[in-house]
């Protein structure tokens, strides 16, 4: 952010709002915006200001908030993607960066709706569910909330909450087949935030996947602590590679640091959420994106056909991997082999028909213990994957 940027000069709308509600004068309609980057962007179905193209007594109303800013090239620049998706339908968008996982995001979530006429809620961070979109979710029952990677729980969430997410964890099969191929140490390395069911799914299907080339491939993790940690990432990568890894993955909310560090220190990387190509373009191999338009259309159209999670139109848990188009590789890198694209390629195409399965029958985690039980196999959508809280073999590394 530049020192003559003319946004500087502008205070928050949340502060604005806190004074509205002090003097009694909470009408404002003005859109204002904090940092950077405009904290509400709204758009409609043509692309244009709300002035511009005023929005129908139909239009369906959307928010989405993020817990980082919008081009961290990672999980909220994929979200704000997906978000920009919905131009060519009949749907008004606001969304919000850089909201903490604290009250805040409840105070960005009852301004949509109060201000903004919002019906539908997309809080997109891990940390946002619960107590946060619980709590609005009580003060707010016709109004629907969706969140990213929540489970479900009818017997204790409202029913106008919902839990979305992708199979990601079948492109990071695909990125550590590619990985597989590429490393000559047989090391690699995975900076990941927090040992919770979905990064642990991604660090032990890379790790399947490159095993399923070299069978005695190791995958070192280190866990950051936190989503978005700079310094810790860059030193975590650091580590890595000193300890002999040769490429490098994350699941970090912008894997952006990483990427460089590994470009700068000579080794491959693998990313995720978004492309990252560009940060690294000598040694970026692949990587596993998400494709939430196509999510996000699909909801849009079912609550305009009068589907909505209240009435049992919509799921309440809404999943998809490769089969689905929920989920992608980045193009391959210039050093990927030709032999290492044929192999993804090749298990791409089995993911697209749902026949190949990940988790297989009598696999054992990194301390020897069976996990799948011999004789079941556990498909994308096996509901104990859910709350996975083990490292498979050929992972250095501890949960806790």
């Amino acid at each position: 952010m530049s020192k003559n940027d003319p946004h500087r000069s502008r205070v928050s709308r949340r502060q604005v709002i806190r004074g509205l509600l002090a003097t009694g004068a909470f009408g404002a309609t003005s859109k204002l915006w904090t940092g950077c980057t405009p904290a509400t962007n709204t758009t409609t179905a043509s692309g244009g200001s709300p002035a511009a193209s005023p929005a129908s007594a139909k239009e369906l109303v959307m928010g989405f908030i993020y817990v980082g800013p919008k081009d961290d090239f990672g999980y909220n620049q994929a979200h704000f993607q997906g978000k920009e998706g919905l131009k060519g339908l009949n749907v008004k968008t606001v969304d919000q960066a850089s909201v903490p996982e604290t009250t805040e995001v409840q105070e960005a979530m009852r301004n949509m709706i109060e201000q903004d006429k919002a019906t539908v809620l997309f809080p997109t961070s891990f940390g946002y569910f619960d107590p946060h979109i619980l709590k609005l979710a009580a003060d707010f029952p016709d109004v629907q909330f969706f969140h990213c990677g929540a489970m479900y729980d009818a017997a204790k969430h409202p029913k106008n909450v919902g839990s979305y997410f992708g199979y990601i964890d079948e492109a990071q099969y695909v990125a550590g087949v590619v990985a597989g191929h590429m490393s000559k140490s047989g090391k690699l390395g995975f900076v990941a935030a927090k040992p919770i069911p979905q990064v642990l799914r991604n660090i032990n299907s890379f790790t399947l996947g490159a095993r399923s080339i070299k069978p005695n491939i190791t995958t070192q993790v280190i866990f950051t602590g936190d989503w978005s940690l700079p310094v810790k990432e860059a030193e975590a990568t650091n580590s890595l590679v000193d300890q002999g890894a040769d490429v490098i993955t994350c699941h970090v909310d912008s894997p952006k640091v990483v990427m460089e560090t590994a470009e700068k220190r000579g080794v491959f990387s693998s990313g995720y959420h978004a492309n990252q190509a560009s940060l690294a373009p000598k040694g970026y191999l692949t990587g596993a994106e998400w494709d939430w338009t196509k999510v996000y259309t699909e909801y849009a159209k079912m609550i305009q056909e009068g589907k909505t999670l209240m009435n049992g139109g919509i799921p309440h848990l809404l999943r998809g991997g490769y089969k689905d188009g929920f989920v992608k590789i980045s193009p391959f890198g210039p050093a990927v082999t030709a032999e290492a694209k044929k192999s993804a390629d090749n298990i791409v195409a089995q993911m697209q028909t749902g026949s190949l399965v990940v988790y297989k029958g009598g696999l054992k985690d990194n301390t020897g213990k069976t996990v799948v039980p011999d004789g079941k196999d556990f498909g994308a959508t096996a509901i104990e994957l859910e709350s996975m809280n083990w490292l498979v073999e050929g992972v250095v590394g501890k949960t806790a």
